[in-house]
């Protein structure tokens, strides 16, 4: 199949991922762009089948085979497509005859994992704003009351004689005191982190050796870890309570594998160029991934999961996910949860350079 140096100097010059087809569903050509989008060396795929590329979990390939035979175009949206490396993208794609190249079909692909993301991320952020409304106005309705409780059972305790009945009032004291306390860790951390120069491989160390540590060596602990990650300004010591409880969460899931697998935890780190977080762009940030193989979470929570009180179990304080999400806030970063039965993953990005 013939192609001119026009088509090829088109395609070498466009930002749109651009793969061209043979009729026989072989990769003939594939622009820079695609091989960004795509993962794949263009060296490595030219006259290789196309699912030596992409593979689709729809019908996309025997769409893609109708349109090889009948030459009818077809376009799909926010379809997932599963590459050579085993990573997922979402995108739009559409393929169409390749004018004036009968035996040629054109497969143009619109990432858009970006803008799915970016909408996600907004969402994510204006519950964060909500929860951190609702939080300090019910901190407040609670507090208050609180103080007038605990100071008239103090009053109460000096007029007593009766140690019988001191006993009362001290039970209303602690128990006054244990309300104040779980409010101030629903408002998460009181005080603006205390920048310094933090290695994010350091902070995972600790956590790491700390799950060791409880979890008595049955979990298997997993390191995949970024050696090009350089320092950040952090609080340390914030940070590792962040990524402690998530790691607290997966270790307790991954013992929960109903399956004769061994539970496993896997802390990975990946550097990640001109991200954006939210609004801001970054020249340079890190995705911090916190693995487990347990059962995964029940699909109505995973939405839910980052608001204060919201628990998987039966004993938890629905605490920790959200003094975690605050924390990673405060550092301009941003905490997702993806989950299904088998593997749970919370992701963490955090900005490792001040925003363009």
């Amino acid at each position: 199949m013939p192609m001119t140096i026009a088509y090829k100097q088109i395609l070498d010059h466009l930002t749109t991922a651009t793969v061209v087809l043979s009729r026989d569903l072989r990769v003939h050509d594939i622009n820079a762009a695609a091989e960004y989008l795509l993962e794949a060396s263009g060296s490595r795929v030219i006259d290789t089948p196309i699912t030596n590329l992409i593979m689709t979990p729809d019908d996309g390939l025997e769409t893609l085979r109708e349109a090889a035979e009948t030459g009818q175009p077809f376009t799909r949206r926010e379809a997932e497509l599963v590459l050579l490396s085993g990573s997922r993208c979402i995108v739009d794609y559409s393929v169409s005859p390749l004018s004036g190249e009968p035996d040629a079909l054109l497969m143009e692909i619109q990432p858009r994992d970006r803008l799915l993301r970016i909408s996600r991320e907004e969402e994510i952020l204006t519950q964060q704003e909500t929860t951190r409304v609702l939080v300090r106005g019910m901190a407040h309705e609670i507090k208050n009351p609180l103080g007038g409780i605990r100071g008239a059972a103090q009053l109460l305790d000096r007029e007593l004689t009766d140690d019988g009945q001191k006993e009362y009032t001290r039970v209303i004291i602690d128990e006054a005191d244990r309300l104040r306390s779980l409010v101030d860790r629903m408002l998460g951390p009181r005080k603006a982190p205390e920048l310094q120069p933090t290695n994010v491989h350091e902070v995972l160390e600790r956590v790491r050796t700390l799950i060791d540590a409880e979890s008595k060596g049955r979990i298997e602990l997993i390191r995949d870890y970024d050696p090009s990650l350089p320092e950040f300004n952090g609080d340390r010591e914030q940070l590792i309570q962040a990524f402690l409880n998530i790691a607290r969460n997966a270790m307790e899931a991954a013992a929960e594998n109903p399956s004769d697998e061994r539970p496993m935890l896997t802390f990975r780190t990946r550097a990640l160029r001109q991200f954006t977080i939210g609004h801001h762009r970054y020249r340079l940030a890190c995705r911090i991934d916190i693995i487990d193989n347990g059962p995964g979470i029940p699909e109505e929570l995973v939405q839910n999961i980052f608001y204060p009180m919201i628990s998987g179990r039966a004993n938890g304080t629905g605490l920790g996910l959200s003094i975690t999400q605050s924390i990673i806030g405060q550092h301009h970063g941003l905490v997702e949860c993806k989950s299904e039965p088998g593997r749970t993953d919370f992701i963490v990005f955090l900005p490792l350079e001040p925003q363009s």
